[in-house]
């Protein structure tokens, strides 16, 4: 379920597929009160990426107890709970690009306000977290994709093994790939089912079959899935150039920092210099005085008196 309520500017189109709450979106403001709502906000999508990484842990472990699985019952309750999973990982995945979205608005409105324009501290960190961000949700989408990849690799292995331990013959490629697209098993198992009888045979006919629906229905969940992690991809490679630029505002920190030593040390050369010439006044204003002084007072005078 969505975390932390919704955002006041969610399109109303996606609304419905989030519940929105009262929670206002990031300030676009460049004080304290803008970078709180910010952080608030990188900490929702980062709840989110934690539950999507979640659900990838449960689906690769579904998907391994799926190989060992000899029965189609149990096929069919693996089946719907990786769907079920999927489903909602769908949902939060739409969250966390609204989310995002919005996080663009808000730090390019901040970048507006004074003290926050391209090179501030507040601009670099806005943009080195946001980028974070989508980085990471970026090599999750390639995560579900080298899962989706497994799914299609392993079932095959599967079908094969369950070809040989019914028929004890290795598959040629052709029948592999009747029984991979159609799931349909009952022909070519005809001379098995003779030789042994029908009920075991059915029984591996039934989770072959059973075991074809889940996969090519996981497949399209995944590939559903997978249209929202590209739509997702545009906000990365927007950003591509923000993130590229990141070493260059880190040389700009550099800069920023050098040039504040520079001032540093011109005031110290400065303050060393103004008490070296205020020294130099004062002992020219005492041989003055004392120039001054002591022909009106004459103190050898008196002391030959």
């Amino acid at each position: 379920e969505p975390s932390g309520g919704g955002i006041g500017r969610f399109k109303a189109k996606d609304a419905g597929d989030i519940e929105a709450g009262s929670e206002p979106a990031p300030s676009p403001g460049g004080g304290d009160e803008g970078m709180e709502a910010f952080f608030s906000e990188v900490a929702r999508v980062k709840s989110i990426g934690e539950r999507i990484r979640r659900a990838l842990l449960k689906l690769q472990a579904s998907h391994e107890e799926s190989k060992t699985v000899t029965r189609s019952e149990t096929m069919k309750v693996l089946r719907d709970a990786m769907n079920a999973t999927i489903e909602e990982v769908s949902r939060v995945a739409r969250e966390a690009k609204l989310r995002l979205e919005n996080l663009d608005e808000s730090n390019a409105a901040a970048a507006k306000q004074a003290g926050a324009g391209p090179g501030s501290s507040q601009e670099r960190t806005r943009t080195s977290i946001t980028s974070s961000l989508k980085m990471k949700l970026k090599t999750q989408m390639a995560e579900f994709q080298d899962l989706r990849s497994k799914l299609q690799t392993e079932y095959k292995e599967v079908v094969e093994r369950r070809y040989f331990a019914v028929t004890g013959q290795e598959a040629d490629e052709k029948t592999l790939d009747h029984l991979i697209e159609t799931g349909e098993s009952e022909t070519i198992f005809q001379k098995a089912i003779m030789e042994q009888g029908r009920g075991q045979i059915l029984d591996t006919v039934a989770e072959i079959q059973e075991r074809h629906e889940a996969i090519k229905e996981i497949e399209r969940k995944l590939l559903e899935l997978h249209q929202i992690f590209l739509d997702m991809s545009v906000l990365v490679e927007a950003q591509g150039e923000m993130l590229d630029n990141i070493e260059t505002q880190v040389s700009k920190s550099v800069e920023y920092v050098h040039k504040g030593n520079v001032a540093l040390v011109q005031a110290r050369k400065y303050q060393k210099s103004t008490r070296k010439w205020m020294c130099c006044s004062i002992i020219v204003f005492l041989i003055i005085a004392c120039a001054i002084l002591l022909p009106v007072l004459k103190p050898w005078a008196k002391g030959s008196a």
